[in-house]
């Protein structure tokens, strides 16, 4: 179990490495290990009740609860997906948190963004303009 909970992170930051979201990341994750685990209880239908023949499988043989019965299934896709899940949530939490010392914020009243500077202690005016407004060149 501690393998799949280590192979679905590195999953997740694969993607996250690609596309800059661990939600993403979780999702690739969650898919790889639900499939593989549907795949192997497609085997273990195969072998108890298809009499070792892929053809006499029925399309939902891999979802049928006979095959479901132990927790070892059940653990090897929940831990991995309970771990991605928490993943992405600290690390949301954390990108939150830290972007919050240096955001962007509309200043009353002037129609100008203000950049907070952490460092500096004071409000600095930026050159962005809040969205949904022209810019005119001068």
């Amino acid at each position: 179990m501690i393998e799949h909970i280590l192979m679905a992170v590195v999953i997740q930051l694969i993607i996250w490495a690609i596309l800059r979201s661990w939600s993403a990341g979780a999702a690739a994750a969650i898919a790889w290990f639900a499939s593989r685990e549907i795949s192997q209880a497609e085997y273990r239908w195969i072998e108890h009740f298809g009499a070792g023949h892929r053809a006499n499988m029925p399309w939902w043989g891999g979802l049928d609860p006979r095959v479901w019965q132990y927790a070892d299934p059940w653990l090897d896709w929940i831990a991995p997906t309970v771990a991605v899940i928490a993943v992405a949530l600290v690390a949301r939490r954390w990108r939150v948190t830290g972007a919050a010392k240096n955001q962007c914020l509309p200043s009353k009243g002037s129609g100008r963004w203000m950049a907070r500077s952490s460092a500096e202690g004071r409000s600095k005016q930026a050159s962005a303009p809040p969205s949904g407004h022209p810019t005119k060149a001068p």
